[in-house]
């Protein structure tokens, strides 16, 4: 049971600064920018969220898969395949987890006063200044909220990491997957032990969300 939750935990980590640092980033371009397809770039990032993970994981295949465009690129020029690979897992939990924090990180720069970040520029701030030292503070809290919620969703993906990782015990086998084998296998008490475990997880995980979202307010 251990190992696939250290492996779990890696993944879910790994995911969660990956999905982090694109959600913070694209969250906070789309709060402060508006151009034509601005509402089409929104809906396709927050796709994964009502996709169905597999078609989510079809996807990634068809992306970094030994045929697909990126999947060839990496292979040719780095020798990285991701397919069964636990990086692949990576991968999948990032892309499914991605839309938490980017509508956390969205949503948290939006409530934030323009208006001192305006100031900031006019006394010749640059934009990186802007972002490090007045926006991303002031916008802490409601990312840190959007960085929980994507930690146990990373945490508990199931169907693209399934697709893209497989299922390798030692190897690729995370926990929700370790659940879905013991539940093939008939071993109901290990499937029970392992579904308290990543419950009792996500529900610590949600609880810290919740009171870094009523601290906003």
């Amino acid at each position: 049971m251990l190992s696939p939750l250290w492996l779990t935990l890696k993944v879910a980590l790994l995911a969660t600064a990956l999905a982090g640092m694109l959600g913070i980033g694209l969250g906070w371009w789309m709060a402060r920018r508006r151009f034509a397809g601005h509402a089409v770039l929104d809906a396709a990032l927050l796709l994964p969220m009502v996709l169905p993970p597999t078609v989510v994981g079809y996807y990634l295949i068809v992306l970094v898969g030994r045929q697909g465009p990126l999947g060839r690129w990496l292979e040719s020029s780095f020798g990285i395949t991701l397919l069964f690979t636990w990086q692949g897992a990576v991968l999948a939990s990032a892309v499914v987890a991605l839309p938490l924090i980017y509508k956390a990180a969205r949503a948290a720069f939006e409530d934030t006063d323009i208006r001192l970040a305006q100031a900031a520029r006019t006394l010749g701030a640059r934009e990186w200044e802007v972002f490090f030292r007045i926006s991303l503070p002031l916008a802490l809290r409601g990312i840190g909220a959007g960085l929980a919620l994507t930690f146990a969703r990373a945490m508990g993906e199931f169907g693209a990491t399934l697709m893209i990782a497989g299922n390798l015990p030692g190897r690729t086998q995370t926990l929700s997957v370790a659940v879905y084998s013991a539940v093939q296998a008939g071993d109901d008490p290990l499937a029970l032990r392992l579904t308290l475990l990543i419950s009792a997880v996500c529900i610590v995980l949600l609880v810290i969300a919740s009171r870094l979202l009523q601290a906003r307010h």
